[in-house]
């Protein structure tokens, strides 16, 4: 891993927000990887449910200012940055006050999925890739964490498909067990197709299930980490059915020498 540069993109962290299976992967890959002498970025959306004074988080007015349009809608980008003190590991965040600024992460609080979840979803992929190319900064792996997070690889293969800071980058993405039922809105294959997206890369979408979400994920990644035990047949079936390199499911425990040897012998080879 040593001087490798890994860009992280995640759903969900900890210290940010609370345990759970994604925001623990999120937080140990990326510090594996540091500690092993990799250089790392890590972004997340900044919900509305973070602790901005407690985590110290700052915007930075360089890398803001930027309109995405979602849907024929100009949305504000503004990131911000906050460091986890022990690893000395920075954070990149993406806000937007329409998007992010509600006081919980994906569901109201009578445990509904958000409206606007897809465009969330649009936006934070978008959000990331333009800031890493305010960055300039050309990573050799993107290892993408989370549903909120699957929809960058397509975004990365086929709407900033000429980008060349991106040209050489292998996408790894982890898969982790389902984590809504029911769908997404039904429109968001209209949002994406809006962007010039072949509606034959995502026919997959016109049912925007978790499945179908991470299915267009695999589709669109170099390799596949299994990061959780309890994946869904459907969703295993067509990983295994599209002869990408799959790292099988390791426990917390082992998993760092096992990620370390699967992004030097399989996603870099």
């Amino acid at each position: 891993m040593n001087g490798k540069k890994i860009l992280f993109v995640s759903s969900e962290l900890v210290p940010y927000l609370p345990e759970n299976e994604v925001s623990l992967m999120s937080y140990e890959t990326p510090r594996m990887v540091n500690s092993k002498g990799g250089q790392i970025r890590i972004f997340m959306p900044r919900y509305g449910n973070i602790n901005e004074r407690r985590h110290q988080l700052h915007e930075v007015i360089r890398l803001s200012g930027m309109n995405l349009v979602i849907n024929d809608m100009d949305m504000p980008l503004i990131i911000k940055v906050a460091s986890i003190p022990k690893e000395r590991i920075q954070v990149y965040f993406i806000d937007n006050e329409e998007y992010f600024k509600r006081k919980a992460t994906f569901t109201d609080e009578n445990g509904d999925m958000f409206a606007d979840n897809d465009e969330r979803a649009i936006f934070f992929a978008k959000g990331v890739v333009e800031t890493v190319k305010k960055l300039n900064w050309n990573p050799d792996i993107i290892h993408v964490h989370g549903w909120m997070s699957s929809l960058l690889p397509l975004y990365l293969r086929k709407y900033y498909a000429d980008e060349p800071l991106f040209a050489d980058s292998k996408i790894v993405l982890s898969v982790y067990g389902k984590s809504f039922e029911g769908t997404l809105d039904k429109d968001l294959i209209k949002k994406v197709t809006f962007d010039g997206i072949p509606e034959d890369a995502v026919t997959l979408l016109k049912e925007p299930t978790y499945n179908n979400l991470l299915k267009i994920g695999v589709n669109n990644s170099d390799a596949v980490i299994l990061a959780a035990e309890g994946i869904p047949e459907d969703l295993l079936s067509h990983i295994n059915n599209l002869q990408k390199p799959v790292l099988p499911y390791v426990p917390l425990q082992e998993f760092e020498e096992a990620y370390a040897n699967f992004y030097d012998t399989e996603v870099l080879k």
